[in-house]
């Protein structure tokens, strides 16, 4: 189900440990909603790189790694260039798992051009705003989420996406914020799954 490698296993450790329990079963849900989309459509993707991108790609939301000047994906992508540094790998990849999680944020990057980016950004773009709803249907995602459950993931999503909207009014979570991702939050057909 995961990839088993040391770095997949230090990837899980660093998530455990600073993410809110809602914001770690998000990072695994979007790493296995990325999976079933990538497999359904074919898409070839290195299993590793995407999975400690989709466990790392919040952590610049965490308190210890929020960045006052930088947007949360700018800051959590040079943490992972760090981290894949630090476990051993060649400087193009350690680039390639920062760069993947800064682009998550974006909405066109093809998955031609970048399987994994584009991966991270429907797993994410599903989780958040119930974007490509169609890809995942409502068995799989009562599976998912009686797996991993949301545990109030909307409204701490949103309180970070406005904490890091005030502090950075250029950043993609301020624009997020100014075109209504609360009500997108709010009407997502995850959303609708959680506990009150």
């Amino acid at each position: 189900m995961f990839p088993e490698t040391p770095a997949a296993a230090a990837a899980l450790s660093v998530a455990t440990r600073f993410y809110s329990p809602a914001l770690l079963n998000h990072c695994v849900r979007s790493y296995l909603w990325g999976v079933t989309y990538g497999t359904a459509h074919g898409i070839v993707f290195d299993d590793e790189l995407y999975y400690v991108a989709a466990l790392l790609h919040d952590i610049g939301l965490t308190e210890p790694f929020d960045s006052h000047t930088m947007p949360f994906e700018e800051a959590g992508g040079r943490l992972a260039w760090v981290f894949g540094t630090a476990a051993g790998w060649p400087s193009d990849r350690a680039a390639r798992v920062e760069e993947i999680i800064v682009l998550h944020m974006r909405h066109d990057v093809p998955s031609t051009a970048d399987p994994e980016s584009h991966l991270l950004q429907v797993a994410t773009s599903w989780e958040v705003a119930g974007r490509w709803s169609e890809e995942f249907p409502p068995e799989a995602r009562a599976e998912m989420l009686a797996r991993y459950p949301r545990l109030g993931f909307g409204d701490e999503f949103l309180a970070c996406f406005e904490a890091e909207a005030r502090r950075k009014p250029d950043s993609a979570a301020a624009a997020s914020v100014s075109s209504d991702v609360a009500g997108r939050i709010a009407a997502g057909p995850l959303e609708a799954h959680s506990p009150a």
